[in-house]
């Protein structure tokens, strides 16, 4: 049995694994893991002594891979559906006999791949599950059944998403801001209206059909899995992408005026634009988070806990406005600004506000790349005007983002594409070079790399001091801002449901987001290779007994390298690991001579002494990559360790979120030795007290 904590009595000590629904591989499951391989796993997991297993988001994602990038907040995705368990299927071959045929080459054309075929998995599975629809009762008489009526009154988001997937059908998966007029944004009598309509009807009850098989089928898993006594954990996205069904049906939960990400930092010197729309928390208050909340409910009926993504964005999420492509001039929602009148009184003029807040362009810069001043006037009067007769322009208040700015047509003023694409690549970067926005009407707040602006450099040792000392101020007004909206929200959501819920708090360190998450009751996250004190010489490890109780500890996410990967690649960090720990390192004695070459290259030992070390955490959870267990065991390792990672941030490719296990679960379930690796961890973890 595993230990209580005495502090959150409510909460065991647990361990388990984490990995995407589409990575399983099991015999019947040649071509991408489904919802009924979870069974298999469970089983695995079970005799392993694993009582938790996390899965990365199975929602609806459309032609987009990520399962970050949710079609629908609501919606299961067809493409882990299992044809041949569905109860039609049977019937189906016997009415038409080229459907068996169909699904014989699909088993065929898609056998076991290290990387699956996301789009071509997805246009074929679609295929038959048309096929199959069309030979049924309900597709024949364009009306549901009393199962399918009833299944739909307790599920009403699924008029709203078959409209929606009707749509995207028709105009052929184009984003429905491309869409007619008429399409676009409609009131909810519009959608039930196109949703009853009989010239129609078949085509929306076939993902209405869709929805209701799979959620049987992931039901019955999740079921199973419950029945094994294991903890099955959910992922919910923050954000919702902007070509999904709930910005198109819910405009008013949303801004589409601005755009998520994060802030600049040493990895990301453009900070982080992921195109998704921000909340409009004002009016999903009003509407007491009901979204936010049926949401929860739905994921409730299939996990027993949950991970809410980037949990920072409940406190204040990052906004940049849509016509931006960088996140440099993004600002925390909500914010605490400036008065024009507070800036006047600590001397700042108007004239020295706009200094601050509006870029100054000088004539020179352009004339770089024209080596003519006549020339430089044409193209910097295209996008700004001058200031008096200085050499100095300002933008133009038709330019309201760099996406204007690299939108220009200067074919008419130089010659050379290279010149062009250079102009405005300079004229971008003055775009962002600015110590203040002015966010409203007289109203400032100061950009995050405020100090780094060229303004900034110009003013005096005593106006700098003056505007940090305001900064700071504000910014402690913000802190209390955003403890108080992340406690009315996480207060709502967490309170919806009997799931247990955790926080990715990765990121940013905001003071008031520790308290707040201690009192709801959400579980942080630690990732083991930056629990780290950044702050200190040699910033060393944080010891696993200092770690926060109401945690879970990971050695791997799914947008960072592996365990192997991570070892092989960031030496220094290793050997600082093994030093601090070295009592789980055999034979290892940091003091002798070539002691670095013991654990130089990564071993199944080195594996087994990470993942026995870090169950000595004193967080509640430990739960960890498949792929960092299966090191446990050199037959299961891929010949490039960079080829088991699930995701590489910031790339879009047929690689990311495409990973397979390298192994059928059956035969992986039949390892006695690795199982018995993985108990014994296991139990260290949870016979802590």
């Amino acid at each position: 049995m595993a230990v209580k904590s005495s502090k959150t009595s409510n909460i065991e000590k647990l361990t388990g694994t984490a990995i995407p629904l589409g990575a399983l591989y099991t015999k019947k499951s040649l071509a991408i893991g489904e919802y009924t391989s979870l069974k298999a796993f469970a089983d695995f997991c079970k005799k392993a002594g694993l009582k938790i297993i996390q899965l990365l988001p199975v929602n609806d994602t459309g032609t987009q891979s990520s399962p970050y990038s949710g079609l629908s907040a609501f919606a299961l995705h067809p493409i882990y559906a299992d044809i041949a368990s569905l109860p039609e299927y049977e019937s189906a071959c016997k009415a038409d006999k080229k459907l068996k045929k169909t699904y014989d080459a699909f088993v065929k054309d898609f056998p076991y791949t290290e990387r699956f075929n996301y789009q071509q998995i997805l246009n074929r599975k679609t295929e038959l599950l048309r096929a199959i629809y069309d030979t049924t009762d309900i597709a024949k008489n364009g009306s549901p059944d009393f199962e399918l009526s009833a299944w739909i009154d307790e599920n009403p988001w699924i008029v709203e998403y078959s409209v929606f997937k009707n749509l995207k059908w028709q105009y052929m998966q184009a984003s429905w801001k491309s869409w007619k007029k008429a399409d676009q944004l409609p009131s909810q009598k519009e959608i039930e209206k196109r949703w009853n309509d009989s010239k129609l009807k078949k085509e929306h009850l076939f993902y209405a059909w869709t929805q209701w098989r799979l959620s049987q089928q992931f039901k019955e898993s999740c079921d199973y899995v419950r029945d094994q006594g294991i903890i099955l954990k959910g992922d919910m996205p923050i954000m919702m992408n902007e070509d999904s069904c709930d910005a198109w049906s819910h405009p008013e939960f949303f801004n589409h005026n601005l755009r998520a990400g994060s802030p600049v930092d040493g990895e990301n010197p453009c900070g982080q634009n992921w195109g998704f729309p921000t909340y409009n928390w004002k009016n999903l208050k009003k509407a007491k988070y009901s979204w936010w909340k049926n949401r929860l409910i739905s994921a409730s009926q299939y996990y027993g806990a949950y991970r809410l993504d980037h949990i920072l964005g409940f406190f204040r999420i990052w906004a940049i406005p849509e016509n931006n492509t960088t996140a440099i001039l993004g600002h925390a929602e909500p914010y605490t600004g400036i008065s024009r009148e507070e800036l006047n009184e600590l001397g700042f003029a108007d004239d020295r506000l706009r200094w601050l807040s509006q870029p100054h362009v000088k004539t020179s810069d352009i004339d770089y790349f024209t080596w003519n001043q006549k020339k430089s006037h044409e193209v910097l009067s295209l996008c700004c005007e001058q200031l008096g007769t200085e050499e100095l322009w300002l933008f133009k208040k038709e330019i309201t983002g760099d996406k204007d700015i690299y939108a220009l047509d200067l074919s008419g003023v130089c010659e050379q594409k290279e010149t062009c694409d250079a102009i405005r690549q300079k004229l971008a970067e003055y775009w962002n070079n600015r110590t203040l926005i002015e966010i409203e009407d007289d109203v400032f707040i100061p950009v995050w790399t405020f100090n780094k602006s060229f303004a900034w450099t110009t003013l005096s040792e005593e106006e700098k001091e003056k505007l940090e000392t305001l900064f700071l101020e504000k910014d402690k007004e913000q802190n209390k801002q955003w403890s108080e909206q992340a406690t009315d929200i996480l207060k709502n959501l967490t309170g919806a449901v009997q799931m247990q819920a955790c926080g990715e708090d990765l990121g940013v360190c905001l003071e008031c987001v520790p308290e707040v998450m201690k009192e709801q009751n959400i579980l942080g996250l630690n990732v083991l290779r930056w629990t780290r004190h950044w702050a200190e010489p040699s910033q060393p490890y944080v010891d696993f007994e200092d770690y926060r109780e109401l945690s879970v500890t990971t050695t791997s996410v799914h947008d960072s390298s592996t365990i192997r990967q991570w070892w092989e690649e960031d030496a220094d960090a290793s050997k600082l690991f093994a030093r601090t720990f070295v009592k789980y390192f055999e034979g290892y004695d940091p003091d002798a001579p070539n002691a670095e070459n013991k654990i130089k290259n990564f071993t199944p030992e080195i594996a087994e002494s990470i993942l026995t070390a870090t169950a000595e955490t004193n967080s509640l959870w430990c739960i960890h990559p498949l792929q960092d267990f299966l090191y446990m065991d050199v037959n299961y390792w891929l010949p490039e360790s960079k080829n088991e990672r699930i995701n590489v941030p910031g790339e879009v490719t047929e690689f990311n979120w495409t990973y397979r296990m390298p192994c059928l679960i059956e035969d992986l379930a039949k390892n006695k030795v690795l199982i018995d690796k993985i108990k014994q961890i296991a139990k260290k973890h949870e016979g802590r007290k």
